[in-house]
């Protein structure tokens, strides 16, 4: 396992009033949700910046390094989900890099955060530069035992055999 970093590090929002903006003006703050313990601070820090009004109602005018949270509606220009911090604790803690998560969704579609975290840890094959790079690992390292006296067509074999995988970003799962 690689050192990750935590996935709440890189991202950040960029928090405004929707008052403010219909008052013509974009004052607001860039947060690094990685510098909050919990959506509760962050929540205390975002009324802490637009403490000039009473019930500050929080526009999301910009966020950055949130691909995997919009993917999931966890993030937009109107909403910020509590569950937020705990789902970017969920995939610290798996072992996989945002971006496998991304990719599977970029193949099965928005799902649910507990199908999409099961469906990785139980279907992730790894990240391969090519569909023959992927299948000529998977023959020779776990599926077969192949006669180096053995050539075969890795293009044709690809070709089959991906009906039963799926690929994005160069990151493999089983279909």
């Amino acid at each position: 396992m690689t050192n990750l970093q935590n996935c709440l590090d890189t991202a950040s929002i960029y928090v405004s009033t929707y008052v403010k903006y219909n008052n013509s003006s974009l004052y607001g703050k860039w947060l690094n949700l990685g510098d909050y313990s919990d959506y509760v601070k962050l929540l205390e820090a975002m009324r802490e910046l637009h403490k000039d009004e009473e019930y500050p109602e929080f526009m999301l005018s910009d966020y950055e390094g949130c691909e995997l949270f919009e993917k999931l509606g966890l993030i937009s220009e109107y909403n910020l989900s509590p569950e937020i911090c705990e789902i970017a604790e969920q995939i610290d803690d798996s072992g996989h890099d945002p971006e496998v998560f991304i990719a599977c969704v970029d193949c099965l579609g928005k799902m649910d955060f507990q199908s999409l975290y099961e469906y990785v840890n139980n279907f992730y094959y790894g990240e391969y530069g090519s569909d023959e790079d992927f299948v000529q690992w998977l023959y020779e390292d776990n599926t077969f035992n192949i006669p180096n006296w053995i050539v075969i067509d890795w293009q044709s074999t690809a070709q089959n055999v991906m009906f039963d995988y799926f690929e994005s970003n160069g990151h493999y799962f089983k279909s």
